[in-house]
């Protein structure tokens, strides 16, 4: 699972393999947590980060919605995505 962008000790990842499952989401690690952020919603849908991470990521995901739609595409054809500028 290549990592796509950094930043404030986030690492926001995305899997690579043909055919993964749909809504099209991304993964954020922060420590200890972990979550699964529906990129069309900009929610978290699975885990759970501290509250100022989350927002963060939410914030950085609804910024950059449409590159993380086609990384999500060549992701799901099996090809790396590309790297996406961290929050500043």
């Amino acid at each position: 699972m290549p990592t796509i962008s950094m930043f404030y000790g986030i690492i926001i990842r995305m899997y690579c393999f043909p055919g993964e499952h749909n809504p099209p989401h991304i993964h954020a690690y922060y420590q200890d947590f972990k979550a699964v952020i529906d990129i069309q919603a900009c929610e978290i849908t699975e885990g759970k980060l501290p509250r100022k991470q989350a927002k963060l990521v939410l914030a950085w995901t609804e910024i950059h919605k449409e590159e993380l739609i086609a990384d999500w595409e060549l992701s799901s054809k099996g090809e790396l995505p590309f790297k996406i500028d961290p929050l500043r």
